[in-house]
């Protein structure tokens, strides 16, 4: 029976994408790199800020530590606001809440700033656990952090789902023995999302609702 749902950030809780390309190509341009273009920064999130910058920048650049720093500084104290909620998002998760199921967000995003736009965009206690980058557990699809998550809810990991946008949260899933469901509405295709073991699918987040309570 589920009792947890962990969700992923980027792409799945909020379309940060704009904030995110704004602050790469700000740090990439004051070390005099080239900007990327939205589908580009789409293709390069998902696995952390290191690979997103690693991405961005020529392969063995000298200055990688330097941009990543920056960008990771300048992100974190974003004021975020091109970044926008979903569709029918927060109806959603407080139906989950009141249906007793505990939400969680883990994200390869630096913690601070994961905590930063959580705060800005959720009521305060809507999510009981919160796991970005500290470098404490490897990023997804290492499956460290979201079972550590589920340790902290007092939950063995087959009673939570990971409910995420991207090829690592469906393999964090898979990893974590967790029920997967993957969204569509964030930055990949059902065909890249299948292409990595997903086989759930939610087109918006009533779908994801009812999927959801058919599971608990």
């Amino acid at each position: 029976m589920l009792k947890a749902v962990f969700f992923d950030l980027d792409g799945t809780l909020l379309n940060t994408i704009p904030d995110i390309q704004a602050c790469v190509n700000a740090s990439l341009e004051k070390f005099g790199y080239p900007a990327i273009d939205e589908a580009h920064t789409k293709a390069y999130v998902g696995d952390g800020a290191r690979s997103l910058v690693e991405r961005a920048l020529p392969a063995d650049c000298p200055d990688t530590d330097r941009v990543y720093e920056d960008f990771r500084t300048r992100f974190a104290a974003d004021p975020s606001e091109r970044t926008r909620l979903y569709p029918d998002e927060l109806a959603v998760l407080s139906a989950l809440r009141e249906r007793g199921l505990k939400l969680a967000v883990i994200t390869n995003k630096p913690q601070d700033a994961a905590g930063a736009v959580l705060k800005k965009f959720f009521p305060a206690g809507t999510f009981g656990f919160v796991g970005g980058d500290t470098g404490m557990f490897p990023c997804k699809p290492d499956p460290s952090l979201a079972r550590y998550a589920a340790l902290k809810l007092r939950l063995p990991p087959a009673e939570c789902a990971f409910v995420g946008d991207g090829e690592p949260d469906a393999l964090v899933a898979r990893n974590a023995g967790m029920q997967g469901i993957s969204v569509l509405w964030g930055y990949r295709t059902r065909e890249q999302l299948a292409a990595a073991g997903a086989s759930l699918f939610a087109e918006d987040f009533p779908s994801l609702q009812k999927i959801l309570e058919k599971l608990s």
